[in-house]
Protein backbone atom coordinates (compact mmCIF):
# COMPACT_ATOMS: atom_id res chain seq x y z
CA UNK A 1 0.00 0.00 0.00
CA UNK A 2 1.87 3.46 -0.81
CA UNK A 3 1.49 6.08 2.17
CA UNK A 4 -0.34 8.76 2.23
CA UNK A 5 -0.34 11.78 -0.14
CA UNK A 6 -0.10 14.53 2.26
CA UNK A 7 0.94 13.34 5.64
CA UNK A 8 1.20 16.57 7.15
CA UNK A 9 -2.44 17.14 6.81
CA UNK A 10 -3.29 13.68 8.47
CA UNK A 11 -1.04 14.41 11.35
CA UNK A 12 -2.44 17.94 11.95
CA UNK A 13 -5.75 15.81 11.86
CA UNK A 14 -4.77 14.03 14.76
CA UNK A 15 -3.06 17.11 16.57
CA UNK A 16 0.82 16.01 16.12
CA UNK A 17 2.90 18.43 14.81
CA UNK A 18 6.31 16.99 14.05
CA UNK A 19 7.28 13.39 13.31
CA UNK A 20 5.98 10.94 16.56
CA UNK A 21 7.25 8.34 17.71
CA UNK A 22 4.37 5.06 17.49
CA UNK A 23 2.69 5.48 21.00
CA UNK A 24 2.16 8.87 20.43
CA UNK A 25 0.44 8.49 16.63
CA UNK A 26 -1.81 5.38 17.65
CA UNK A 27 -2.74 7.27 20.86
CA UNK A 28 -3.44 10.73 18.99
CA UNK A 29 -5.22 8.67 15.74
CA UNK A 30 -7.26 6.58 18.12
CA UNK A 31 -8.42 9.68 20.26
CA UNK A 32 -8.96 12.33 17.46
CA UNK A 33 -10.49 10.34 14.14
CA UNK A 34 -14.43 8.68 15.65
CA UNK A 35 -15.31 5.42 14.57
CA UNK A 36 -18.75 6.16 12.48
CA UNK A 37 -20.69 4.11 9.71
CA UNK A 38 -22.98 7.44 8.22
CA UNK A 39 -21.99 6.38 4.78
CA UNK A 40 -23.38 2.78 4.65
CA UNK A 41 -26.14 3.39 7.09
CA UNK A 42 -27.54 6.18 3.67
CA UNK A 43 -26.82 3.58 1.15
CA UNK A 44 -23.37 4.28 0.54
CA UNK A 45 -20.57 1.74 0.32
CA UNK A 46 -17.44 2.41 2.51
CA UNK A 47 -14.78 2.91 -0.10
CA UNK A 48 -10.72 2.18 0.72
CA UNK A 49 -9.39 4.34 -2.12
CA UNK A 50 -6.84 5.69 0.02
CA UNK A 51 -6.77 9.32 -1.79
CA UNK A 52 -11.22 8.98 -0.87
CA UNK A 53 -9.75 8.05 2.50
CA UNK A 54 -7.80 11.29 2.93
CA UNK A 55 -10.35 13.08 1.52
CA UNK A 56 -13.05 12.18 3.97
CA UNK A 57 -11.39 11.29 7.39
CA UNK A 58 -8.80 13.74 7.15
CA UNK A 59 -9.74 16.76 4.59
CA UNK A 60 -13.34 16.27 5.42
CA UNK A 61 -12.81 15.39 9.32
CA UNK A 62 -15.06 12.80 8.90
CA UNK A 63 -14.76 9.55 11.02
CA UNK A 64 -14.99 5.91 9.27
CA UNK A 65 -15.48 2.23 10.48
CA UNK A 66 -12.42 -0.18 11.13
CA UNK A 67 -11.61 -1.12 7.51
CA UNK A 68 -11.42 3.14 6.68
CA UNK A 69 -9.36 3.99 10.12
CA UNK A 70 -6.58 1.17 9.86
CA UNK A 71 -6.28 1.62 5.91
CA UNK A 72 -5.02 5.60 7.00
CA UNK A 73 -3.15 4.83 9.47
CA UNK A 74 -1.53 2.26 7.67
CA UNK A 75 -1.12 4.74 5.12
CA UNK A 76 0.56 6.99 7.34
CA UNK A 77 3.10 4.27 8.85
CA UNK A 78 4.22 3.78 5.75
CA UNK A 79 4.73 7.34 4.97
CA UNK A 80 6.55 7.73 8.11
CA UNK A 81 9.04 4.62 6.60
CA UNK A 82 7.77 1.57 8.41
CA UNK A 83 8.09 -0.63 5.62
CA UNK A 84 6.60 -3.96 7.90
CA UNK A 85 2.53 -3.36 8.10
CA UNK A 86 0.59 -6.22 8.37
CA UNK A 87 -3.46 -6.21 8.06
CA UNK A 88 -5.34 -9.04 9.34
CA UNK A 89 -8.93 -9.75 9.37
CA UNK A 90 -10.71 -10.52 12.69
CA UNK A 91 -14.20 -11.98 13.82
CA UNK A 92 -15.91 -8.97 16.57
CA UNK A 93 -16.99 -11.27 19.47
CA UNK A 94 -17.92 -8.37 21.57
CA UNK A 95 -21.89 -8.51 22.40
CA UNK A 96 -22.16 -12.11 20.81
CA UNK A 97 -23.73 -15.10 22.10
CA UNK A 98 -21.21 -17.58 20.95
CA UNK A 99 -22.02 -17.70 17.17
CA UNK A 100 -19.29 -17.76 14.61
CA UNK A 101 -19.53 -14.13 12.85
CA UNK A 102 -17.63 -12.70 9.97
CA UNK A 103 -14.29 -11.11 9.32
CA UNK A 104 -15.25 -7.73 9.27
CA UNK A 105 -12.60 -6.31 11.89
CA UNK A 106 -9.50 -5.16 10.73
CA UNK A 107 -6.63 -4.89 12.88
CA UNK A 108 -2.79 -4.19 11.96
CA UNK A 109 0.97 -6.22 12.90
CA UNK A 110 3.90 -3.55 12.88
CA UNK A 111 7.08 -4.99 12.72
CA UNK A 112 9.59 -2.65 13.43
CA UNK A 113 13.06 -2.38 15.41
CA UNK A 114 13.36 -6.05 16.05
CA UNK A 115 9.75 -5.64 17.94
CA UNK A 116 6.09 -6.58 16.78
CA UNK A 117 2.84 -4.58 17.87
CA UNK A 118 -0.67 -5.00 17.80
CA UNK A 119 -2.19 -1.72 16.98
CA UNK A 120 -5.92 -1.11 17.32
CA UNK A 121 -7.56 2.32 16.47
CA UNK A 122 -10.96 1.73 15.06
CA UNK A 123 -12.88 -0.68 17.46
CA UNK A 124 -15.70 1.64 17.87
CA UNK A 125 -14.65 3.36 21.47
CA UNK A 126 -13.72 0.29 22.89
CA UNK A 127 -10.23 -0.09 21.25
CA UNK A 128 -6.97 0.28 22.68
CA UNK A 129 -5.18 3.84 23.28
CA UNK A 130 -1.97 2.59 22.62
CA UNK A 131 -0.16 -0.25 20.46
CA UNK A 132 0.36 -3.82 23.04
CA UNK A 133 2.89 -6.31 22.05
CA UNK A 134 1.90 -8.67 19.65
CA UNK A 135 0.46 -12.12 20.78
CA UNK A 136 -0.15 -13.72 24.06
CA UNK A 137 1.19 -12.48 27.10
CA UNK A 138 0.39 -10.09 29.96
CA UNK A 139 -2.07 -7.96 30.70
CA UNK A 140 -1.68 -4.02 29.57
CA UNK A 141 -3.24 -1.15 31.52
CA UNK A 142 -4.12 1.68 29.93
CA UNK A 143 -6.25 4.69 31.51
CA UNK A 144 -7.51 2.90 34.28
CA UNK A 145 -8.42 0.50 30.85
CA UNK A 146 -7.04 -2.99 31.13
CA UNK A 147 -6.32 -5.63 27.83
CA UNK A 148 -4.91 -8.90 27.32
CA UNK A 149 -4.36 -11.34 24.37
CA UNK A 150 -5.12 -15.21 25.05
CA UNK A 151 -4.92 -18.21 22.50
CA UNK A 152 -8.07 -19.61 21.36
CA UNK A 153 -7.10 -22.68 19.05
CA UNK A 154 -6.17 -21.22 16.06
CA UNK A 155 -7.69 -17.70 16.71
CA UNK A 156 -5.56 -14.74 19.10
CA UNK A 157 -8.23 -13.02 21.00
CA UNK A 158 -8.34 -9.41 22.34
CA UNK A 159 -10.02 -8.90 25.66
CA UNK A 160 -10.88 -6.15 28.31
CA UNK A 161 -10.86 -6.44 31.29
CA UNK A 162 -15.05 -5.97 32.32
CA UNK A 163 -15.70 -5.95 35.92
CA UNK A 164 -14.67 -9.45 37.28
CA UNK A 165 -14.42 -11.10 33.94
CA UNK A 166 -12.63 -10.65 31.00
CA UNK A 167 -14.49 -10.05 27.71
CA UNK A 168 -13.82 -11.13 24.72
CA UNK A 169 -13.50 -8.12 22.08
CA UNK A 170 -12.32 -9.78 18.29
CA UNK A 171 -10.69 -13.08 17.82
CA UNK A 172 -7.92 -13.71 14.58
CA UNK A 173 -6.06 -16.28 12.78
CA UNK A 174 -2.39 -14.17 12.86
CA UNK A 175 -1.95 -14.30 9.12
CA UNK A 176 -1.62 -11.28 6.42
CA UNK A 177 -5.13 -10.69 4.82
CA UNK A 178 -4.82 -9.74 1.09
CA UNK A 179 -6.29 -6.59 -0.01
CA UNK A 180 -9.23 -8.35 -2.29
CA UNK A 181 -10.30 -10.45 0.96
CA UNK A 182 -10.33 -6.97 2.88
CA UNK A 183 -12.55 -5.35 0.05
CA UNK A 184 -14.93 -8.44 -0.29
CA UNK A 185 -15.06 -7.96 3.69
CA UNK A 186 -15.84 -4.32 3.79
CA UNK A 187 -18.03 -4.67 0.63
CA UNK A 188 -19.97 -7.24 2.40
CA UNK A 189 -20.52 -5.04 5.78
CA UNK A 190 -21.02 -2.09 4.32
CA UNK A 191 -24.31 -3.24 1.54
CA UNK A 192 -25.82 -6.36 3.51
CA UNK A 193 -29.10 -5.83 4.26
CA UNK A 194 -28.85 -6.85 7.34
CA UNK A 195 -25.81 -5.87 8.81
CA UNK A 196 -25.15 -3.17 11.92
CA UNK A 197 -23.92 -0.78 9.54
CA UNK A 198 -26.35 -0.45 7.15
CA UNK A 199 -29.31 -0.70 9.39
CA UNK A 200 -28.37 1.22 12.24
CA UNK A 201 -25.82 4.84 12.88
CA UNK A 202 -22.90 3.31 15.39
CA UNK A 203 -20.01 5.26 16.53
CA UNK A 204 -17.75 5.81 19.08
CA UNK A 205 -15.05 7.66 20.62
CA UNK A 206 -12.50 8.03 22.88
CA UNK A 207 -10.41 9.78 25.43
CA UNK A 208 -7.99 8.77 28.05
CA UNK A 209 -10.54 7.37 30.65
CA UNK A 210 -13.26 8.03 28.92
CA UNK A 211 -14.95 5.55 25.69
CA UNK A 212 -18.38 7.01 24.01
CA UNK A 213 -20.94 5.02 21.87
CA UNK A 214 -23.78 6.43 20.22
CA UNK A 215 -26.36 3.62 18.58
CA UNK A 216 -28.93 5.14 16.30
CA UNK A 217 -31.73 2.81 15.62
CA UNK A 218 -35.13 3.51 15.60
CA UNK A 219 -33.99 5.33 19.15
CA UNK A 220 -30.98 6.79 19.93
CA UNK A 221 -28.58 5.52 23.16
CA UNK A 222 -25.89 7.15 24.35
CA UNK A 223 -23.54 5.40 26.70
CA UNK A 224 -20.53 7.16 28.46
CA UNK A 225 -18.15 4.46 30.46
CA UNK A 226 -15.27 4.58 32.62
CA UNK A 227 -13.29 1.88 34.12
CA UNK A 228 -15.74 2.52 37.21
CA UNK A 229 -18.99 3.01 35.60
CA UNK A 230 -21.26 3.37 32.95
CA UNK A 231 -23.82 5.92 32.05
CA UNK A 232 -26.66 5.15 29.40
CA UNK A 233 -29.16 7.85 28.18
CA UNK A 234 -31.70 7.84 25.60
CA UNK A 235 -31.62 10.61 23.21
CA UNK A 236 -34.49 12.27 21.13
CA UNK A 237 -33.20 12.19 17.22
CA UNK A 238 -33.81 15.76 17.01
CA UNK A 239 -30.54 16.34 19.64
CA UNK A 240 -28.68 13.93 17.92
CA UNK A 241 -26.96 15.94 15.37
CA UNK A 242 -25.67 18.73 18.44
CA UNK A 243 -24.28 15.50 20.23
CA UNK A 244 -22.62 13.80 17.37
CA UNK A 245 -21.13 17.58 17.42
CA UNK A 246 -20.36 18.03 21.13
CA UNK A 247 -18.92 14.60 21.50
CA UNK A 248 -17.26 13.54 18.15
CA UNK A 249 -16.72 16.21 16.79
CA UNK A 250 -18.57 15.15 13.08
CA UNK A 251 -20.26 18.26 12.21
CA UNK A 252 -22.64 18.86 9.47
CA UNK A 253 -25.17 16.17 10.27
CA UNK A 254 -28.92 16.75 10.19
CA UNK A 255 -31.93 14.94 10.52
CA UNK A 256 -33.94 14.60 7.61
CA UNK A 257 -38.02 14.55 6.62
CA UNK A 258 -37.72 10.58 6.65
CA UNK A 259 -36.06 11.12 10.26
CA UNK A 260 -32.32 10.05 8.98
CA UNK A 261 -29.55 11.00 10.00
CA UNK A 262 -27.61 12.37 6.93
CA UNK A 263 -24.61 14.36 6.09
Amino acid sequence: MAGLRDLDAYLERIGVRSRPGLAELHRAHATSIPFENLDPANGRPALLVLEHLEDKLVARRRGGYSFEQYLLLMGALEALGYDRVTPMLARVRAGGTGEVRPRTHLLLRLDTGGETWHLDVGFGGDGLLDPIPFGPGGEYEQAGWRYRVVEDGRELVLQMRDGDTWADQYGFVPEEAPFVDIETSNWFVSTWPNSPFVTAVIVGGQDPGVHRRLMVRGGAVYTESTPESVDTATVELDEVPGLLASRFGIEGVVLNAEGRLVI
